[in-house]
């Protein structure tokens, strides 16, 4: 008798969960971007959003929940009922946060589901255009010359402070970290010559460095990228050390139906073909990707080991 009520219970549970599905979306759908406006995961969410409210027939917002290197945004989320009404779209920081922080709360990996990854983003070092430096070894000689020179970076813990530490590791200079709440307050700084260097997903900088407020001395991919081919890579400087990358995908809370993840991920795939959004994408320096939800699943856990290691390896210090 208690078995075949556990079946029922259970049969129930799944029934409860397929009309879940099938039903969904029916209202608004937040999206969570754990970083402030302007910078890379906020360019990224915003043009996922705006598809997505097209394609649904139901609004999906946009809420920029940033502070503590994105986890108080990713918190939110990692807590929210796993309806597929609460989303989170974030970077490579989700994953190398937790070798970082001793003091976190969620599970970066178990407590969500990898719905699917929606670019891949060389990193760029750049500088004001009122700077002196004009190239990598003028940074190098500038740090040498100002040990403690400054960089910004979108927050403790970020890829861009990360890179900022792999740089100094290989450059073998002293540079001092100021973190901000996001790329944008970072490169406001930089363009007002308050803080001379940073590093930041391409995505996020190509605007400035368009526009002329700001310069980009070096991409981190292993190939010049075709909307800046006039700044070398990294490993042509023979720094191949700092072919680093970021990207960016979106996240569910554990629990939430297959189907669910089965359709967001659909979604993702078909914006990020989409004409318009791949030559917005390619324009600010990034590159559409659009895998399944088990392939994101196994590249971010092969990230988790990756920013792992450069952690351990740099040295590098949550402030």
């Amino acid at each position: 008798m208690l078995k075949r009520l556990m079946v029922a219970l259970a049969l129930a549970v799944l029934a409860i969960g397929g009309a879940q599905a099938q039903e969904w979306p029916n209202r608004t759908i937040r999206i969570i971007a754990p970083f402030a406006p302007g910078g890379s995961v906020d360019i990224v969410a915003r043009i996922l959003a705006q598809k997505m409210t097209e394609s649904f027939g139901q609004s999906v917002v946009v809420e920029n929940r940033s502070g503590a290197s994105g986890m108080i945004g990713a918190e939110s989320v990692a807590k929210a009922a796993p309806d597929g009404y609460t989303l989170l779209v974030n970077s490579s920081i989700h994953v190398i946060v937790p070798s970082l922080f001793s003091k976190i709360t969620y599970n970066a990996i178990d407590d969500f589901v990898a719905v699917g990854q929606a670019t891949e983003v060389p990193m760029v070092m750049l500088t004001g255009s009122g700077n002196k430096a004009r190239t990598v070894a003028d940074v190098i000689a500038w740090a040498k010359a100002e040990p403690g020179l400054a960089y910004a970076s979108a927050g403790n813990g970020s890829s861009t402070h990360l890179a900022g530490e792999v740089f100094k590791k290989v450059a073998s200079v002293n540079l001092t970290h100021i973190p901000y709440k996001g790329s944008g307050a970072a490169m406001a700084d930089v363009i007002g010559g308050q803080v001379p260097l940073m590093f930041d997903a391409l995505t996020a900088a190509m605007g400035n460095v368009q526009s002329g407020r700001m310069r980009a001395l070096a991409v981190s991919s292993k190939k010049r990228s075709p909307i800046l081919p006039d700044v070398p890579t990294f490993q042509e400087i023979n720094m191949p050390q700092m072919n680093l990358s970021t990207w960016h995908g979106m996240w569910a809370p554990k629990g939430t139906p297959p189907e669910i993840v089965r359709k967001l991920n659909a979604e993702i795939v078909r914006i990020v073909s989409l004409p318009d959004v791949a030559e917005k994408i390619r324009g600010l320096g990034g590159i559409p990707v659009g895998n399944t939800p088990a392939e994101f699943d196994a590249y971010q856990r092969s990230e988790f080991e990756k920013w792992s290691r450069i952690v351990k390896e740099s040295g590098a210090k949550v402030d």
